[in-house]
């Protein structure tokens, strides 16, 4: 397998953690039983192999494989890089649109969609299916799929159940303690990152903001609010008929608002933090329904 290939990644990530979590030097297992711990083939794990011995940190020779040292932090793989193109499908789809300026009543053919994004005819028929629910798309009689308008009353509509579904998790994961509270707060160095060259990196905050609300979101291990949110995310971060003529602007504040939930979460501040929580979720329907062009 290449390695440039997500999946191979994905395995080498895992290696890593496996080397790092036992003793050294020590032997590995056999590759049918590395195939099973990293989730990937036997010629993977003879790609993986391969790597780790180039970087030193095992020797490999025939059967045996001795681990030699600890793998450092800057020896993983990034986690957008393990990512799989199928993964990532419902971004890549939505970028997609707002790239092309895609307007209500364009035809979308599943085999072209395929070709675009290199994942097979049947990857994007499951997505289709599943965004077609919220009826911004409509399977037509002859096989192919037509974008439709996004209506305010949609907005309106879709922002009230965000706003149910948000606060129920974040309400859990505030009464979670603090040691639940540390992923969110790890986020900081992203937001400040964007924060320090704002006017330039503006445009990199739909994504942390993305990241930033599935920290409770996924806590919260309810299905159906996770299945939700993936569109909402969807929805409000690529959506094709997004006006960005103030964009730097709401995004600022957007982060602004990301960083007093943090330092409230870290002082273990719950009061503040929801405050700060229920500003940006305002501040989030202000922005939908001025920033999106009515039909």
């Amino acid at each position: 397998m290449s390695r440039s290939s997500s999946t191979y990644k994905d395995g080498y990530n895992r290696a890593l953690d496996m080397i790092t979590e036992g003793d050294v030097p020590r032997e590995l297992p056999t590759e049918v039983t590395l195939a099973e711990e990293w989730t990937v083939s036997r010629t993977t794990v003879r790609s993986i192999l391969n790597s780790l011995q180039d970087a030193g940190i095992i020797a490999w020779s025939g059967r045996t494989k001795t681990v030699l040292r600890r793998p450092r932090k800057i020896e993983y793989f990034p986690a957008d890089e393990t990512e799989s193109v199928a993964d990532k499908l419902p971004s890549v789809f939505m970028e997609h649109i707002f790239a092309g300026e895609l307007t209500p009543g364009t035809t979308l053919r599943e085999t072209e969609l395929a070709k675009t994004f290199g994942v097979s005819s049947t990857a994007v028929r499951e997505f289709l299916i599943r965004f077609s629910r919220f009826g911004l798309i409509e399977k037509m009689p002859n096989r192919h799929w037509v974008l439709h308008g996004f209506t305010r009353e949609f907005a309106e509509e879709l922002f009230a159940v965000r706003e149910m579904f948000e606060r129920t998790a974040f309400t859990a994961f505030l009464t979670a303690g603090p040691d639940a509270h540390q992923s969110a707060i790890a986020l900081r160095g992203e937001h400040e990152a964007i924060l320090a060259n704002i006017t330039q990196h503006y445009v990199l905050f739909p994504r942390l903001d993305e990241k930033f609300h599935r920290v409770w979101i996924d806590a919260f291990g309810n299905r159906f609010i996770r299945d939700f949110f993936d569109l909402i995310s969807l929805i409000f971060h690529y959506h094709y008929r997004w006006n960005k003529q103030d964009e730097l602007e709401r995004n600022h504040r957007a982060v602004l608002q990301h960083l007093a939930m943090i330092d409230a979460l870290e002082a273990g501040d719950k009061d503040a933090a929801e405050t700060s929580m229920n500003v940006h979720l305002s501040h989030a329907r202000e922005t939908l329904l001025a920033s999106a062009r009515w039909d």
